[in-house]
């Protein structure tokens, strides 16, 4: 798989609406935007539900992509735009909720996997707010560059770099880490 290939794709499914050509950037980034979602919210159904919504989004929203940068950039971009998107809307349903007096189960419905399941990848980022979360995935699970973050979350490249700095140094704190370059 090539970024020329993805682009090439892109550029069937907006001339055409070539739904097999989406289905192939489907079939390649799936797992990346699915495994990216999990990371972010801790909940296998949320994640696998996000992501459904992000390829929806992404096939109205397609004809956006600029062709600057790499197509899973783009596509993260969505995925974590989705992401927030439903962060705002669940949070004003809680509000709802609370305002009519009822409690909200969320410890339930939550995804919590076993403790033998839960990485020491997942404890490093709990640490994490979401914002700085997202970008340490996309930086270090997705391996995506600092241009591409940028783009991805709207940020300028200098911000993206301080993000990635400040998720490091909170995660060394947290876990009293030594920085092997300075002691």
């Amino acid at each position: 798989m090539t970024w020329g290939e993805d682009h090439e794709l892109v550029a069937r499914v907006v001339s055409a609406q070539d739904s097999s050509a989406f289905g192939e950037l489907v079939r390649r980034h799936q797992s990346q935007v699915r495994n990216f979602l999990r990371k972010l919210t801790g909940d296998l159904v949320t994640a696998d539900d996000l992501a459904q919504d992000c390829f929806m989004h992404a096939w109205d929203k397609i004809h956006t992509f600029a062709g600057r940068g790499s197509f899973i950039g783009w596509l993260l971009k969505v995925a974590y735009t989705t992401f927030l998107q439903s962060r705002r809307r669940s949070k004003r349903y809680s509000e709802i909720l609370e305002q009519m007096g009822h409690a909200m189960e969320t410890e339930s419905r939550h995804y919590t996997a076993p403790s033998d399941e839960v990485t020491d990848l997942d404890k490093l980022l709990a640490v994490l707010d979401d914002e700085e979360r997202a970008i340490m995935i996309m930086s270090y699970a997705c391996g995506l560059s600092h241009r591409e973050i940028s783009d991805a979350t709207s940020m300028p490249v200098g911000s993206v770099k301080s993000v990635i700095y400040r998720g490091k140094q909170k995660i060394r704190t947290s876990f009293d880490i030594k920085d092997h370059q300075h002691g």
